[in-house]
């Protein structure tokens, strides 16, 4: 069994120079990585509905949109690996969109696409949202474990009224506020997501909870999967956090919604489990380099403004 004690990130730097092989035979099977944007969105789309992520062609889309990626396809082309970056300021990226067939999980394809992608990145920093499966690969190559995620998802019930906490009103946001949420969510997140958040107002509906006429939380909500995610919701309370996300649950109660957050106790997981989204599956946030934002926890050194629920796995 593996000691995580003695797990964790590298004190060697990684090059920028780091080769790794471009294609491998695994047992019958020869594959080679490409770039991603060469293939076709069909292919990719049936990859992870080969494993069961929810993903659709448009979520699909976004992504391509958002990162940098490698697929490894077979002898006759057929997708069975792919993985994706997704930079945030000069110095960090998420990794997201491991996915590897299921024929070749016992065959070490996910260690050749990750060296591959660790050969491609450089020297940047990395965080990522492992699942169970991963975790022990990732551990491996050098990532350490920070916090979990609690995938929380179900058919959304109405939200019990609450009060709008003291002093705050309510609105939709505006693209005109982009600039005030990157504010917001950097502080938060730790990198500047200037251009994600642009691309999500682009498909998302958004809450903002104002204060004296500046906005002090936020959440976005847009189709996803088997329904709508909520994400990000970044505010600086419990009590802001769950004011900006219950209209998007009452909005769609009835209907299947999801949230991903890192917040175990306190008023807001039990907000969201209330509404009808108990937790459905966990994975785990790790880092390789410099600590992720999240690595320090929620008592040492909490941030005044807090990433409440994820933008998506693959995004942190």
């Amino acid at each position: 069994m593996l000691d995580e004690r003695k797990s964790g990130p590298s004190n060697l730097p990684r090059e920028a120079s780091l080769k790794a092989a471009e294609s491998i035979r695994l047992s019958s099977f020869e594959l080679k990585v490409g770039d991603i944007a060469g293939v076709e969105l069909e292919k990719l789309h049936a990859l992870s509905i080969s494993v069961g992520w929810p993903h659709r062609a448009e979520d699909w889309q976004m992504l391509l949109e958002a990162g940098e990626g490698i697929a490894a396809q077979d002898e006759i082309g057929r997708v069975v690996g792919t993985a994706m970056w997704f930079p945030f300021g000069a110095g960090f990226a998420t990794v997201g969109m491991m996915i590897t067939s299921p024929r070749l999980q016992a065959h070490g394809a996910g260690r050749w696409i990750m060296n591959n992608v660790l050969a491609r990145i450089g020297t940047r920093s990395l965080g990522l949202n492992a699942t169970r499966a991963a975790r022990r690969l990732y551990l491996s190559l050098g990532f350490a474990p920070a916090r979990l995620v609690y995938q929380c998802q179900g058919e959304a019930l109405m939200p019990a009224i609450a009060l709008l906490p003291e002093g705050a009103i309510l609105r939709n946001v505006e693209h005109s506020d982009l600039a005030r949420l990157v504010e917001l969510d950097s502080s938060a997140y730790g990198a500047d997501r200037s251009a994600l958040l642009a691309r999500l107002l682009d498909v998302s509906k958004g809450v903002a909870l104002l204060r004296e006429g500046r906005i002090r939380a936020f959440a976005l909500c847009r189709p996803f999967g088997r329904g709508h995610v909520v994400g990000p919701v970044v505010a600086e309370t419990d009590d802001d956090a769950i004011a900006v996300t219950a209209p998007h649950i009452a909005e769609h109660a009835g209907q299947f919604l999801r949230l991903d957050t890192r917040q175990e106790t306190g008023p807001f997981p039990e907000f969201v489990a209330r509404s009808g989204l108990p937790v459905y599956d966990t994975v785990t946030s790790m880092w390789l380099g410099q600590p992720w934002a999240v690595a320090g926890g929620q008592d040492a050194g909490k941030p005044p403004v807090v990433t409440y629920a994820l933008a998506s796995q693959a995004f942190g």
